[in-house]
């Protein structure tokens, strides 16, 4: 089992690196949900059709594997992301959110990367201030919308991230994270190469 699930893990890394950076970031074709199963299906699509979101997610809940109170510290991140999603839907401005959602990213990989456990306080900090960066960035797709799909896209949203965030935990733990530190590295360059492309696509001319 074991053993399945580290190809797995090694699969997973190797679709990140071959992802197209420039994925849709709207389930509805950029169209506001106009009702509660729309909203519902748009916050439970939008972090996997989102590489990069999904990316940020699947790196929290490796590194966050590490750690005793990790589940807390998944959950953390996505409180942290459904409050930077209401600060956008709240027309608050955080100027180049998609640039440093990239830098998030890059950020995430390369603590994965160096394959050490970081203080649950510094981790803590980080996914707060990574999940708020994200969720801004998640929340320009449903500004506008009513409350009905609104409330239903922060139900979905919250629904799947928990569940990728918690489910990429229980899975490196599984496969113990402190015995596969070549596997965290090459989940780390792959989620921190998808991060610099999605960075130089933010910065390139017309972007």
């Amino acid at each position: 089992m074991r053993a399945s699930l580290i190809r797995t893990l090694s699969g997973a890394a190797v679709l990140l690196m071959l992802s197209d950076p420039a994925a849709a970031h709207h389930v509805m074709g950029g169209v506001l949900p106009g009702s509660f199963l729309q909203g519902l299906l748009s916050g439970l699509g939008h972090p996997i059709i989102g590489i990069d979101h999904l990316a940020a997610v699947i790196a929290v809940g490796c590194l966050a594997a590490s750690h005793r109170f990790g589940p807390r510290l998944a959950v953390g991140f996505v409180a942290a992301m459904m409050v930077g999603v209401a600060v956008h839907v709240g027309e608050a401005t955080l100027p180049a959110s998609e640039v440093l959602a990239a830098l998030a990213v890059i950020l995430l990989g390369a603590i994965l990367i160096r394959a050490r456990a970081l203080h649950p306080a510094v981790i803590l900090i980080l996914f707060v201030i990574v999940g708020f960066v994200h969720g801004y960035a998640l929340g320009e797709s449903i500004v506008g919308a009513e409350p009905t799909p609104l409330v239903a896209y922060f139900l979905g949203l919250a629904l799947i991230q928990s569940a990728i965030a918690l489910g990429a935990l229980f899975v490196v733990r599984t496969i113990g994270v402190r015995s596969e530190p070549a596997l965290a590295r090459l989940i780390g360059a792959a989620v921190a190469g998808l991060g610099f492309a999605i960075l130089v696509q933010q910065l390139a001319p017309g972007a």
